[in-house]
């Protein structure tokens, strides 16, 4: 008898992390639904390889019961400050529909309560009381965050931050995607947090002279205030809980708070995680 494919959903589909979870299931042989605002953009990326669902979390309504419905493994993506209302309505909906597990990605600052920290902690409270089976990828911070540095080394040959030599284990997206997925498809990790981290931790100075490296001209690191990074971070953020996030965030990592490493990564998936100095070499043309 041939064995029924289980179906998965990804919310953020169109998204940085998102976009590898619902790409490795397709090339895993497996069509996932996805849910996201633009169904066009979804098209775009993923042409006839998925099926769309689409809706607004922040109004979750009978677009979110339809694209639930017998679905077996959910992928979570939420963003902002009330992002605990769109996980309550996703898991209270998901158990409704008989969904057996919801992998969230969280953050490893749920601990901490830094930066955006206590914002996926109350998404993780919110989905533990639907009774939905989960597991959290508890994520360090993203390789893909020094593309916000790209402009000014470009211009200047410089990188600056408040960060001073504190030191942060960046991961690379597709790690952090390689866990979500292992997590949704083979449920060991069933009611679990996983704590993932790149392989070392690095301070940004460190971080900007392997840029310089890898591009083939110096890269300087340039230490601001705090104050300095908040005017700066509004000029393309605005003022608002992001901006302030961010903020508390660097400084945790000036004040030797973010250094966390694990061997999560290795253990769930069977491989150290990709380096910092892969990442700058697949991504070089951005810096130059």
């Amino acid at each position: 008898m041939e064995q029924t494919q289980l179906k998965y959903l990804v919310f953020g589909a169109t998204g940085n992390i998102g976009f590898r979870v619902a790409q490795r299931l397709i090339d895993a042989g497996i069509r996932p639904s996805v849910f996201v605002r633009n169904a066009k953009r979804a098209r775009a990326l993923f042409g006839h390889q998925v099926d769309i669902h689409t809706g607004d979390l922040e109004k979750p309504g009978h677009s979110l019961h339809l694209a639930l419905t017998g679905v077996d493994g959910v992928f979570l993506l939420t963003d902002g400050p009330e992002l605990d209302k769109q996980d309550h309505a996703v898991s209270f909906a998901a158990h409704r529909a008989g969904v057996r597990h919801v992998v969230k990605l969280s953050t490893l600052d749920v601990k901490t309560g830094i930066g955006t920290g206590p914002w996926h902690a109350r998404g993780e409270s919110a989905i533990q009381e639907s009774g939905v089976t989960y597991t959290f990828i508890q994520t360090a911070g993203f390789m893909s965050n020094a593309f916000g540095w790209s402009d000014s080394i470009r211009r200047e040959g410089v990188l600056r931050s408040s960060t001073g030599t504190g030191k942060i284990a960046f991961i690379h997206p597709d790690d952090t995607a390689a866990v979500a997925t292992a997590a949704l498809t083979t449920r060991d990790h069933d009611d679990q947090a996983l704590v993932i981290t790149g392989r070392i931790a690095l301070s940004y100075g460190e971080m900007a002279a392997k840029i310089g490296k890898a591009i083939g001209k110096p890269v300087s690191f340039e230490e601001i205030s705090d104050r300095q990074a908040y005017i700066s971070t509004v000029e393309w953020a605005g003022k608002g809980p992001y901006t302030d996030a961010l903020v508390d965030i660097w400084r945790a990592v000036r004040e030797g708070k973010m250094d966390t490493v694990t061997k999560e990564v290795k253990r769930v998936i069977g491989r150290q995680p990709i380096s910092f100095d892969q990442w700058v070499a697949e991504n070089a043309a951005s810096f130059q």
